[in-house]
Formats: C-alpha cells, structure tokens, sequence
C-alpha cells in the first residue's frame, strides 16, 4: 500500500487516529505561537517549522505518543531536567494521552529557534570568508604550466 502524502499541515492532521488530532491541532497551535514568524509545511511527510528558510522543528503523530524533532545536544542539555524520560535518540516523544505541555514544547520551539538562527548565520560566516579565499586565491586551472 502506498504511503500517503500530505500538502498541508491540515491534511497531515486530518489523516490521524482521531484521538490524536486534537492533541495535534494543540501541538500546532503552541508551535505556532511560539514561533509567529515561522512558515508552515509538509517535510518527509511530517510538519515543519522553518524560519527564514531554515528548519527549526518538526512534528509527527504516532498510535501512542506524538514526538518533537530535533533533539539536539545544546537543547537537551539546556532542558535537561524537563526532557527526563522522553528522550529516544533525536526525539522528543510525549504520550498521547497525556496534556500538551505547552510551556515546555514553547521552550523547545523558541530554543530550537536560537539554535537554527545561530547556525544559519554561523554558515552564512563561512561561506563568506570561503567566498572571499577563493577570490583572493586564483584557483590552480587558471594558472598556465609551461610544457617543456
């Protein structure tokens, strides 16, 4: 059976048991909130959060649990106590039947934020100074050999 593809956040929602849409549509809202100028959409079928262009957190609705991606080193150490017991690799997995712990997935939105940014503009550096090598340097094809 072919997995399904979604165009919307809508739509990834919509296609949930229908237990977990509510606590998704609340997942949605807090992420939203947390990050107001963020864009919405559809990435390896799950939701995304970018900023700018850059990828700052997904979402994805499971039977038992909804999970909260990426779990990045500075993150966890930073939400150490907070994340105890809901750390699996690079998710963040909080049981379904549970309530949303919206001041806890709005510090992991907005820190996710900061990190991305940080990054984005750390990269932004580097291929500045790397332009401005490789203007300074004149690459080894435009130099002529003599042929003896």
């Amino acid at each position: 059976m072919p997995r399904p593809t979604f165009e919307s956040v809508n739509e990834y929602i919509a296609a949930q048991p229908p237990h977990g849409r509510p606590v998704l549509e609340r997942v949605r809202a807090t992420i939203r909130k947390a990050l107001p100028g963020a864009s919405e959409g559809i990435s390896y079928q799950i939701p995304v959060y970018k900023l700018d262009g850059v990828m700052v957190l997904y979402f994805a609705g499971y039977a038992r649990h909804y999970s909260i991606y990426p779990a990045t080193p500075h993150l966890t150490s930073v939400l150490k106590n907070e994340l105890s017991g809901l750390l699996h690799a690079k998710t963040i997995r909080f049981p379904i039947d549970e309530p949303v712990p919206t001041r806890l997935v709005t510090r992991i939105a907005k820190l996710r934020a900061e990190e991305a940014i940080e990054h984005a503009l750390t990269k932004n550096k580097q291929r500045g100074t790397s332009k401005a090598k490789a203007k300074a340097k004149p690459s080894s094809a435009n130099k002529r050999t003599k042929r003896r």
